[in-house]
């Protein structure tokens, strides 16, 4: 059953949409805030984030900033009409989707099931993708059961194409997902990532990292 933790500092609106999200088949925690967020999620796995823009101690910009960088699962943000700039911010830290208030709960159960289904594979503790096997909760890697020792960027790059096949991602998606938009290296970095990538999964005959000329990189499964 999917994790979802709402961190909202309204206890009206978290319990309605505890409710709600209840009755889809989520499992529910609740937190007040950013910092009693991070509290729970250092003891209890969680597969999504839905958070407020406002509130106290840490506040939602700063939990997407902390939740991508330590946890790598999907957010959704909750922000008020008319805050733009909460949402570039909220883009900008790494927010998968966004949604404004006030919004139908159905809106968010929607939009919380779109970015499940297509958040499936991370989402999953393990995953065999042809002769690549994942164990996402170990963060370990094997190919034809022979285990792949990846360092953890290399392993979140890996992770980020794999979950998305045949999407193509630029270097800047990737540079800005994995990195984060504060990093101050150049492409290059991306480039000398997947070529390690290839080389550690050189043995598997499904699975390929393959360069779109002029635009950036994909996952393949061959059948």
């Amino acid at each position: 059953m999917p994790k979802l933790i709402i961190v909202d500092d309204d206890f009206s609106i978290r319990s309605l949409l505890r409710m709600v999200l209840v009755k889809e088949g989520f499992e529910v925690l609740e937190a007040g805030d950013g910092q009693e967020a991070l509290e729970v999620m250092e003891k209890v796995k969680v597969d999504l984030a839905i958070i407020d823009v406002m509130m106290p101690r840490i506040d939602g910009i700063e939990l997407c900033r902390e939740i991508k960088e330590f946890y790598h699962i999907p957010v959704i943000m909750v922000t008020a009409k008319g805050e733009t700039m909460d949402k570039v911010k909220g883009f900008q830290t790494g927010t998968d989707d966004y949604i404004v208030k006030p919004f139908e709960p159905i809106e968010l159960v929607m939009r919380v099931k779109a970015i499940m289904k297509r958040y499936n594979i991370v989402s999953a503790q393990k995953l065999s993708i042809g002769d690549v096997d994942i164990d996402m909760q170990g963060r370990q890697v094997k190919v034809k059961g022979h285990s792949i020792e990846f360092p953890p960027r290399e392993y979140d790059l890996f992770i980020k194409l794999v979950s998305s096949e045949n999407q193509i991602f630029t270097r800047d998606q990737l540079i800005e997902e994995i990195w984060g938009y504060d990093f101050e290296g150049d492409e290059r970095t991306i480039d000398v990532h997947i070529k390690r990538i290839r080389e550690r999964i050189r043995d598997s005959e499904t699975v390929k990292i393959v360069t779109i000329r002029g635009l950036g990189y994909k996952a393949e499964v061959l059948a």
